[in-house]
Parts: C-alpha cells; structure tokens; sequence
C-alpha cells in the first residue's frame, strides 16, 4: 500500500479531486492491453517516449503499450490495481517515485547485465536502472546580469537583494521538491526553513511550471530563476519535452537561439547544480521478464541515449554518447552535482511539512 510520505504528496497534489477518478481520465484512452503485451507505465512524456517505442517494436518484433501520466498519478494506479495490474515497466521522471515504488515492494531485483550498463547514477536497491539526467542551475538574463555576481552557492541567492522582485521559483514543481528534499537531509531542516524564508524576503515570482518561468527571463519580466538546465536549452534550441508540464511549447516564436538567457552553474559538488536522474524498473506484475529487460536494456542502449540527449537536452547514463556542442561535457556536468542516494528522495514528508509552513504549498 501506499508509504506515508506518497500519501502526503498525493494530499497535496490531488486534495480537491477525486483520485480514482482523475486516474480513469488519465488511462482511459489507453485501451485495454493483451497478455502478449509488454505495457509500460510512463512519467515520462510522449515527446520522449513515443519515438523510442517505435524504435523498440521496431527491432525487438515485441508490441508494447504505454500508460501515460505523471509519477504520482501512476503509483496510485499501481497501488490500486495491485497484483492485477497488466503493467509490466515503470519509467519514472523521478527516482524519488522508483525509490518509493520500492518501498512498496512494487519492484524486481533486476540482474547485474542490466545494472553495470550505466556508468553513473547506479541505484542502491537493484530494484531500477537510470535512463537520463537532469542537472538543477540557475537561469539568469544576459541582458540585466552581470554573472560574475552571482554567487558560488545556490544557499546565498536569498543575499542577492538588488533582485528582489525579480527573482523566479516553482515551489509546487516536483524537481523543486527533489532540491529542497535535498538541501534537508544533507543541511538539516533549521537550515533549510531559514532558506525558505529567506528566499521569501526577496518576493520571488512564483510560477506552476518551469516553461513559463524560462519565457519571462527571456521577456526581461524576472532576472533569475532556479530551474533545470534544459528548459533554457529547449527555449534556445528547441526540442520536445521529457516530463508533464502545464506549457508543451514556446509558441509560434519556435526556437529563440538569441534570447538573452543563459546557465550559470555554481561551485562544483554545491547542491544548486543537483543531479536529478530518470529511471525504470520492472514490476513484480510483469509476466514476461524476459522481454521487460529487453526494453530496460534497449533504454540504456547508445541509440536511445543520443535520442534523448537530442530531442529533450537530457544527459546520458552511459559512455560514448554524443552529445549536441551546447550542452556541457558529460564529465564536467557530473562533477558539478554532488554526490547523495537517489533512493532518498522518496523523503517528502519533512519537505512537505517546511514547504507548508512557509506557506508555499
């Protein structure tokens, strides 16, 4: 059944909807599935996932069938359906969804072939491999901001006064939760409410959704923001989207390589630059192991790794992948985070609790 801290999200997120309801809606298009399916359930958007499970139909002669909807809205699902659930993969936008999954014992232990494939970003369970990476930065405009005064540490940005006013955040966004939750376990909770406030004083911006947040540095309507890296990549060079957002575009302008916004990264192993990884997992459902690790394998494959790197600006997971020239070497990008396990994102409570407190949520 559902963990403590899933419950609490799912409070959150869904208090004023009816949750199986809301799910029905999400999957009812869907359609049945057959036994002879492999079926994927997906919080991964269709911009990433769509293309590749062409692909894999494509080489493996496996039909698959994908569920879409975000990681919360899943795991009710798959606690819903218990040991019914046709499904036979999770692919989850957040560890902390795969960590809880876990938890719930929803998971197989998957086979060492499959876990030594990824060179990084390895999971402690067993129970999921990392399919792509996501680095936290700040976004500033090139127009009002000089970045040589910007701060080394994402924990002095609430310092930076001159931006009071100007400043954007997504305190509701699921990678905003994973930072906080972050900064909680690793400087404490005292720490971290003082942050919060902080970061209070500076009236900050506060937006639903990453997209709409990059368009107003871009529009000159805020200065800087904490966001992921590759909203400003996908709003200079286009792209489609890895994860659900409210915004799925940038409108007819289409790609604004010229736009006066760009990355800033601080001080290597500093929290503001935290790795956010992707990952899948096979279900204790699945009914065909051998074809569910197929697809695992085909995710960690060089083909689909380049395919995500180019269409949504993700970082890959294993060797030798190019990479398009604007995004930041592999190697630099993944000294820059700081090393913690991913497997404790699932602790959202005492995130929960700050963000309510300082009446964020």
């Amino acid at each position: 059944m559902r963990s403590e801290e899933f419950d609490m999200e799912m409070m959150d997120r869904f208090a004023k909807v009816c949750m199986i309801g809301l799910l029905a809606l999400v999957l009812a298009s869907c359609g049945q599935s057959s036994s002879d399916e492999l079926v994927v359930y997906s919080g991964r958007s269709p911009a990433l996932v769509e293309q590749l499970v062409a692909d894999f139909k494509k080489q493996s002669d496996i039909d698959i069938q994908v569920k879409y909807g975000n990681d919360a809205e899943l795991l009710a699902v798959l606690n819903e359906e218990d040991q019914q659930s046709p499904a036979d993969i999770y692919w989850a936008n957040t560890t902390g969804a795969l960590a809880t999954a876990s938890k719930q014992d929803l998971l197989k232990t998957l086979p060492d072939s499959l876990l030594n494939k990824p060179e990084n970003f390895h999971s402690s369970s067993g129970k999921w491999v990392p399919v792509t990476v996501r680095y936290r930065v700040l976004a500033y405009n090139t127009s009002e901001v000089d970045s040589t005064d910007l701060p080394t540490s994402v924990m002095d940005v609430p310092q930076m006064e001159k931006y009071k006013g100007k400043v954007g955040w997504t305190p509701t966004y699921s990678s905003f939760y994973d930072f906080i939750t972050t900064m909680r376990l690793t400087k404490g909770e005292d720490v971290t409410r003082q942050w919060l406030n902080q970061m209070q004083q500076l009236n900050p911006k506060s937006y639903s959704s990453n997209t709409p947040m990059v368009q107003a540095i871009a529009a000159g309507e805020i200065d800087i923001a904490l966001t992921n890296h590759y909203y400003i990549l996908r709003l200079k060079y286009g792209g489609g989207e890895g994860e659900f957002e409210d915004e799925t575009h940038y409108g007819e302008k289409g790609p604004q390589a010229n736009a006066p916004i760009a990355t800033y990264h601080f001080k290597e192993g500093n929290i503001g630059n935290l790795a956010l990884v992707t990952g899948a997992s096979e279900l204790k459902t699945s009914t065909d192991s051998e074809a569910a690790q197929k697809f695992l394998s085909f995710l960690l494959s060089k083909q689909a790794q380049s395919y995500a790197a180019e269409s949504v600006h993700e970082y890959p997971v294993i060797k030798d992948v190019k990479l398009p020239k604007y995004m930041l070497d592999v190697d630099k990008a993944f000294e820059l985070s700081p090393e913690y396990d991913y497997e404790q994102l699932q602790k959202l409570e005492g995130t929960l609790n700050l963000l309510r407190e300082a009446g964020l949520i």
